[in-house]
């Protein structure tokens, strides 16, 4: 059942924070990337390429685990589980947009000279449990 992220984790998603998407490989083993994330509501989203193993776990098997760390406090963190969907990346608008909160002002742009062939995919990942330091 979804659930909803407190104040003071939704102030560690908004702030431009690594994270460390978990997914479930076909053997059942862990897979884990670092990923840039969005909030949209209670929602968490993020950007990847089309095929990529995150993208080909999540739609073989939507559990995922998400945990993103305070950068100026490594301490203060939060874990977020819960089930992701996948949809294109129309226009590449949160590639682009997560590059300028990370990187900053013009650093979406080589996500915009990407070949029209190369497919950008948004992952949204709804909340089930919330853990942390900074859970609530």
């Amino acid at each position: 059942m979804p659930t909803t992220l407190g104040e003071a984790a939704r102030r560690l998603f908004d702030d431009a924070n690594p994270a460390v998407l978990g997914t479930v490989n076909p053997d059942g083993s862990p897979q884990t990337s670092v990923v840039w994330v969005a909030r949209d509501g209670d929602d968490l989203l993020v950007s990847t390429a089309a095929g990529r193993w995150k993208e080909r776990n999540i739609r073989r098997d939507p559990r995922v685990s998400l945990t993103v760390h305070d950068r100026h406090d490594a301490l203060r963190y939060v874990e977020v589980r819960g089930t992701a969907a996948v949809t294109e990346d129309v226009g590449r608008a949160l590639a682009v947009r997560l590059a300028e909160e990370y990187e900053g002002p013009g650093a979406g742009q080589e996500y915009l000279d990407l070949p029209p062939e190369t497919v950008r995919v948004v992952v949204r990942i709804t909340p089930h449990r919330v853990l942390g330091t900074a859970a609530r």
